[in-house]
């Protein structure tokens, strides 16, 4: 390696590594450091240099070498005060990642050289007689902590510098319209972990879910975006690595703008990300990026020393007003970024920007969005807060899909429906009406009404489109379980199956567990495409979990953050039942891609339009137009027609209001037969059958006066020309 000998002041900006293609400039802030050192490596990980950075702008180290090349390894150190309780935490024995590595190589792992502290008594001692022997003895309490000077230079992933051009090519961009999208939520290894077709070598990684076999699978099963669980560099909590476990999700963010490595074939991830983009582009599928930005791996006040904490853990994190030393922890992971500061905003702007501009990302899910948005003395929830609004006026973010999940574990921490013009929010209210309707329980029809047709009781002022409807999401039970379990088994994951939510809103369908019944496997069949159709017919969004289209289990496991193992992975050897699951999705999937109708951009407003025709009506068991009575009473069953015949808000290529087909959906959640009379028909129409959860099987019959419908049965009728 070449030893870059002349030293430069080079420039503030842009942060990180930058190679400029005759050198690499360096720059990093800390605002209370006293000195910054750059620390280089060779291809054996061993420090060959350190750089005193002499030049400092506004809080910005920094330093060109002219000499430097893509491909040094580097980290920095930091001097200056170690007052825990003022919330400084500088140790120069501690390497850290630079917060704008763009890669880094070794391992990821944590280890106790990483610890910036360590107590000078860990455990009470005792003074005097022995325990439980004669004569008197008091306690002494630990004392600490005091830094811990190990060099953690051994254990720590350097950061890479590197070339991030690609050759992309001009029209890579699907540029799906956000109401045609159907997202697909996957963990890039647990895809294609098992996946056959895919070359053993490339299985559980960027290069595997690239793979013409993964794309194929996507592309015929009709989704239109990939939302991949976080692939920004993460680290395990110690606690899970002492136990033999890890961070599967990836939920404890140490690298904000480098691909984990963990899911790379090649030695290069930022080369093997992209082409996977661009792989997955070419069949017209979005990739949209789960981003933690609420909280890093660095976890509570005396957490591992890895980055943040070491260059500046005052600025970079929340720390209570009066009490510096202390952090405020509204994510329950025992630290917040601090979003109200500058440099932070910065951080995660350019974060975003890159992911965008250099890695073709076209959107992003914020995890636990509500803490980002905090600000003020109080740390107060605002949807016009410095972040939210400069993500709102930046042209290159606020052309993509942005996604909140709008809650936190802080103080008014639930914000469903609160996130400004421009978001769409991850909908959990839909997520448990449709889960308590179609588990049987009563007194939901209006709830059920407000939520398929866009939820405008919680986004009235925007559209269908802020809501993210889903059933099932990487946390909690999978669909299958959901019908198969109703409690939890996370004994795997080592903690006496005390973690996890214990209020599912689920119903095993009479047996807990597998059943050898035929009787409770058809229902819990059943269940699933309820809950599939329901998902993919409704207005807004949706989001479907990986593997949920042909029933998944992780036998019954509903936090499976921590197991990378066959519990978390895609099994492919499916059961008849499952294909026939699949391909019933599929074909839900093809008639929403197919009829606007399910994809209004405008919420319905039950008027007649100047076709004479109100754009919805809802009618009870009897064919009737429900009225009051009917949706205070204990009426089980709904129908929803909706018009095609002028779709408002919806245009066409050429402009015009674009028009449809006319449905009529009819739900029933009763536990006996229901029978449902069927409204008439325009003059010229007929009612045909097209899509029946009991008997899921191609349908294209015409339907006659009544309809008969089993226990939990869903149908899908269209508004057909009469056959002759």
């Amino acid at each position: 390696m070449l030893i870059p000998t002349a030293i430069l002041p080079g420039k503030p900006y842009p942060l990180g590594a930058t190679w400029t293609g005759d050198g690499v400039n360096f720059a990093v802030y800390s605002e209370y450091a006293t000195l910054v050192q750059l620390c280089l490596f060779d291809e054996k990980e061993r420090e060959v240099s350190r750089i005193n950075l002499r030049w400092n702008d506004n809080g910005v180290w920094h330093c060109f070498l002219s000499e430097a090349r893509p491909g040094l390894r580097y980290g920095f150190r930091a001097h200056g005060p170690y007052e825990p309780e003022e919330g400084h935490h500088f140790n120069p024995s501690k390497l850290l990642l630079d917060p704008y590595a763009k890669m880094v190589t070794g391992p990821c792992r944590w280890h106790e050289s990483f610890n910036g502290y360590r107590l000078a008594n860990p455990a009470p001692r005792f003074q005097g007689a022995i325990p439980g022997g004669s004569g008197e003895y008091r306690a002494v309490a630990p004392q600490g902590p005091v830094r811990d000077d190990r060099n953690s230079a051994n254990y720590m992933p350097k950061s890479v510098v590197i070339d991030p051009n690609f050759p992309w090519d001009k029209k890579d961009r699907p540029q799906t319209p956000l109401q045609n999208s159907i997202i697909y939520e996957l963990h890039v290894k647990g895809f294609t972990q098992e996946l056959l077709d895919v070359p053993p070598a490339l299985r559980g990684t960027y290069a595997g879910l690239g793979h013409a076999a993964s794309v194929a699978y996507l592309k015929k099963l009709g989704v239109t975006a990939v939302e991949l669980l976080p692939v920004q560099l993460s680290m395990s909590e110690p606690r899970l690595t002492q136990m033999g476990l890890s961070n599967y999700w990836g939920y404890n963010t140490i690298g904000f703008f480098t691909p984990d490595p963990r899911f790379a074939y090649s030695s290069n991830p930022v080369r093997e990300f992209q082409e996977m983009v661009r792989s997955l582009h070419s069949a017209g599928i979005e990739v949209i990026l789960d981003v933690v930005y609420n909280h890093t791996a660095e976890q509570g006040e005396f957490g591992p020393t890895i980055s943040f904490r070491g260059l500046d853990n005052y600025t970079y994190y929340r720390v209570e007003g009066n009490d510096p030393g202390s952090y405020i922890n509204t994510t329950g992971c025992g630290n917040s970024l601090d979003t109200r500061q500058p440099k932070v905003m910065q951080l995660v702007t350019d974060s975003l920007r890159y992911w965008v501009e250099y890695m073709h990302a076209d959107g992003f899910r914020f995890d636990l969005a509500t803490t980002i948005a905090r600000t003020g003395f109080d740390h107060h929830f605002d949807s016009h807060c410095s972040l939210l609004d400069a993500i709102a006026q930046d042209p290159v973010l606020n052309t993509v899909k942005l996604i909140a999940e709008p809650w936190d574990c802080g103080y008014g921490g639930y914000q469903l429906g609160n996130f400004p013009q421009g978001w769409s929010e991850w909908n959990d209210s839909w997520r448990d009406t449709i889960r308590c309707y179609w588990r049987g329980d009563s007194g939901l029809l209006g709830r059920l009404a407000s939520k398929i047709s866009g939820s405008s009781d919680s986004f009235y002022r925007r559209s269908p489109l802020a809501s993210i409807n889903f059933v099932t999401a990487h946390d909690g039970f999978t669909l299958a379980d959901l019908v198969t379990y109703e409690r939890k088994q996370n004994w795997d994951n080592g903690e006496n199956n005390r973690d996890g939510n214990d209020n599912n809103l689920n119903w095993n369908c009479g047996e807990e567990g597998p059943s050898a019944s035929p009787k409770v496997r058809a229902l819990r069949l059943r269940q699933q495409r309820n809950m599939l159709l329901t998902l993919l017919l409704s207005q807004g969004v949706p989001m479907l979990t990986a593997g949920d289209e042909f029933g998944r289990s992780q036998q019954g496991n509903n936090n499976a953050y921590c197991q990378d193992s066959a519990i978390s992975y895609l099994h492919w050897d499916w059961t008849d039942e499952q294909e026939q699951l699949w391909e019933f999705v599929r074909r839900v999937i093809a008639l929403r891609r197919e009829h606007p109708a399910f994809r209004r951009t405008t919420f319905f407003k039950g008027e007649e339009q100047f076709t004479g025709v109100k754009d919805v009506i809802w009618y009870n068991e009897n064919g009737l137009e429900m009225e009051n009575d009917d949706w205070n009473g204990r009426c089980l069953c709904l129908g929803m027609y909706i018009a095609g015949d002028y779709l408002e808000g919806s245009l066409d290529e050429r402009g015009l209001p674009q028009r449809d087909n006319s449905f009529l959906l009819i739900f029933s959640n009763n536990r006996r037969p229901q029978s449902f009379v069927l409204p008439k028909p325009k003059s010229w129409a007929e009612w045909r059958i097209i899509l029946d959860t009991e008997k899921p099987e191609r349908r294209d019959e015409t339907a006659g006066k009544t309809l008969a419908l089993a226990p939990f049965n869903a149908v899908v009728m269209l508004e057909a020309e009469r056959r002759r």
